[in-house]
């Protein structure tokens, strides 16, 4: 049986660091950055990458649609 191997990509212009994907991710991928974007907000990212599974959490809570999931399926 495959397994999926998630990833996600947050536009970091669009992200207004409202954290709401944070606490639906259930293998802790996600934490805010220590850098800023254009508008002065901490954005969301991947920093726990391996272990995201693609399960789509994060970008369906995403109240501005600033994360995209991806998933693929790795042979075992």
């Amino acid at each position: 049986m495959a397994k999926v191997k998630g990833a996600i990509v947050v536009d970091t212009e669009t992200c207004k660091g409202c954290e709401v994907c944070i606490p639906v991710c259930p293998e802790n991928v996600i934490s805010m950055s220590t850098e800023v974007n254009r508008k002065g907000y901490h954005y969301a990212y991947m920093s726990n990458p391996e272990v995201c599974t693609g399960c789509t959490n994060c970008g369906i809570v995403c109240p501005d649609r600033a994360i995209s999931v991806y998933r693929v399926k790795v042979s075992a």
